[in-house]
């Protein structure tokens, strides 16, 4: 009797045993899936860090390996979201025959796929780079394309920074009236997004309206600020964008003297982004 006893508890046990190792397999299972659908967008990302880094090379193979996992398995979104990856590193080498190329795969993306951000995309990629080169009319084009597209789509969070990015381009041409609506603009939609209202990247722009409407005081302390809040934040501006904030940064070193550049950094070191705003964006 007692053995037979001894003989149900051993099955039982294994029975038990069993399940529980056929559980562990589940989830481990389970977790490797998890794994491999979410490689290729942590994959993306790290591609976007090491551009906004400066390590082209690194950020460029992630997303070709991103691509080629998107093409394999036929999904749309991994592709697209390469191909943009790859669009933002032509504009370091302001490689516009690679851009062309690139452009015109996330346009035959968006036919097959009957999908218009991949057109968005385009159009802000290519809006970025002319910038960068300095041709504002091609720029404001592409902006106007790439803002029209995001608003049809919903696509707010494209939406909101092409205000951002397009304040640049009626700087640089001298619409300082337009530049300052579409700065507010800016911070009016991160506030509706629920998004940190503190937001410095949106400071660049002013620091670049500042210096060129000649106000270097104010241009100055708004990338003092700047630069301090990115260095807390652990932020990296992208090319287009910190062109203009090296030009600032130059321009107030050739028109202000070293002691009034280093009494306005003193005296900025605890301003925040609401002070600028409500300090020289009426």
């Amino acid at each position: 009797m007692i053995k037979v006893i001894n003989l149900i508890l051993i099955i039982v046990s294994l029975f038990i045993a069993g399940c529980g190792l056929q559980g562990d397999k589940v989830e481990k299972n389970e977790a490797v899936e998890t794994i491999i659908e979410e490689s290729p967008r942590e994959m993306l990302y790290q591609a976007y860090q090491l551009f906004k880094e400066g390590n082209d090379s690194e950020s460029i193979k992630l997303a070709n390996r991103v691509l080629e996992i998107g093409r394999e398995t036929n999904n749309d979104t991994l592709i697209g979201k390469a191909l943009t990856s790859l669009c933002r590193n032509s504009q370091r080498k302001l490689d516009t025959i690679r851009l062309a190329e690139l452009s015109a795969e996330l346009e035959d993306l968006a036919a097959s796929s009957g999908n218009q951000i991949w057109l968005m995309y385009r159009a802000h990629m290519n809006a970025e780079m002319w910038r960068l080169i300095g041709n504002m009319d091609r720029a404001e084009g592409f902006y106007n394309e790439s803002m029209r597209i995001s608003f049809e789509t919903g696509s707010l969070g494209m939406y909101t920074i092409d205000h951002f990015n397009k304040s640049f381009v009626s700087i640089a041409k001298g619409d300082f009236e337009t530049a300052s609506k579409l700065i507010k603009k800016y911070y009016q939609l991160r506030k509706e997004e629920n998004r940190e209202f503190e937001d410095a990247y949106g400071l660049i722009a002013l620091a670049y309206l500042l210096e060129q409407q000649e106000n270097y005081r104010g241009a100055h302390e708004v990338a003092t600020v700047t630069r301090r809040l990115f260095k807390e934040q652990n932020l990296f501006p992208e090319p287009p964008d910190e062109k203009p904030l090296l030009m600032v940064e130059l321009k107030v070193k050739q028109m202000l003297q070293p002691s009034v550049l280093e009494e306005i950094s003193d005296n900025s070191v605890s301003e925040s982004v609401s002070d600028m705003l409500d300090k020289y964006l009426k």
